[in-house]
């Protein structure tokens, strides 16, 4: 697969967003009920941890909610800190994302940029090594990719060795050496023998033990009840507060294809398949998808305790400075639609 670290377009079929998506900006300046239509500019990764997305996406499910008055444009990304520079840019309305650059761009923002108005995932990341590395110690003077410097899963990484007492730096010294790469690298680096492991999410996961990797953490293990926020759903605060309603419909599309990927699990793995293919030009291997898919719990939840101890993490190995997260959370649209289909409510944080 290859995948771009910055912003890539992903030219989807038409059939697939309903005639949804389309170029343009938001100048209506009002709400979806104004003369003009609103453009929403939605960001996610062609990875199985972002399942909802592609599934809301490839199904449809996102542009029936939004209706015919809301323009739809997607665009994909490699890793967290990339989508958060396009939210800053103006690039983009909403993304999902993970939980640390969820952190920093609120943290750089001073709490203005960005909220979080949904759960999506949980689970699905592992670390997974060369088949002659069986502890930490054997470690040591390896190099272990992560998809980027501050991403979610190269905090995961950074925080884990520390509480072993490994060393790790930025410019990749230390006990062991990360070495920030984009995931569609990993397989290639890791079969050539240029990195001899990596912490990445699903299905990256699954394409490095189907290399003869296998897996030394399951980050499952890691959490209380194996439970951790692996992918949010986050919303530009200027965007929420010119169109709530277009947010509210966004949030019901959430909820709306976490459904279908819980109760049409099958379908939902055929769907990500066609999906990552309309991106990447190859589709992902619908067998590659059912090796991954025990991994992962897909949730409204966004699971905010473990966002908090993320937090904790990345200050602690030095990639951040203690933040207040008072505000971050804005779950009422989720509530809304959680109440909406039935749903018990998330206690907002």
């Amino acid at each position: 697969m290859r995948l771009r670290a910055l912003a890539t377009v992903a030219v989807l079929a038409t059939a697939a967003l309903g005639g949804a998506a389309a170029c343009g900006d938001d100048s209506s300046g009002g709400d979806s009920g104004s003369s003009g239509p609103v453009t929403l500019r939605l960001g996610y990764f062609p990875n199985i941890t972002h399942a909802p997305a592609l599934v809301g996406v490839e199904k449809g499910i996102f542009a029936e909610k939004l209706g015919s008055n809301v323009k739809l444009e997607t665009t994909t990304f490699n890793a967290g800190p990339a989508a958060v520079e396009a939210i800053f840019s103006g690039a983009l309305d909403a993304t999902y994302i993970g939980p640390n650059p969820t952190v920093n761009a609120f943290s750089k923002s001073k709490g203005e940029a960005i909220r979080v108005i949904s759960g999506a995932a949980s689970g699905g990341v592992a670390l997974v090594v060369k088949p002659d590395i069986n502890s930490v110690d054997d470690l040591k003077g390896k190099k272990i990719a992560t998809p980027q410097l501050g991403n979610t899963q190269d905090v995961a990484l950074r925080y884990w060795l520390k509480e072993k007492g490994i060393t790790t730096t930025k410019e990749g010294g230390g006990d062991v050496s990360i070495v920030p790469q984009e995931n569609a690298q990993t397989l290639e680096t890791f079969q050539s023998g240029a990195i001899q492991g990596a912490w990445v999410p699903e299905p990256f996961v699954s394409r490095l033990v189907n290399a003869g990797g296998k897996v030394l953490v399951d980050e499952r293990d890691l959490w209380p009840d194996k439970k951790f926020v692996i992918t949010n759903l986050i919303v530009s605060k200027k965007f929420l507060d010119a169109h709530p309603d277009v947010v509210q419909k966004l949030v019901d599309g959430q909820v709306a294809a976490n459904d279908f990927v819980n109760k049409q699990p099958a379908e939902a793995q055929q769907a990500i398949s066609a999906h990552i293919g309309k991106i990447t030009g190859k589709p992902l291997d619908i067998k590659l998808i059912q090796q991954a898919w025990p991994t992962l719990t897909f949730t409204n939840d966004p699971i905010a305790s473990s966002l908090k101890t993320g937090l904790d993490h990345a200050v602690a190995v030095g990639l951040t400075q203690p933040v207040d997260l008072n505000g971050l959370y804005d779950l009422k649209y989720l509530n809304k639609a959680l109440t909406a289909a039935g749903e018990p409510e998330v206690v907002q944080p």
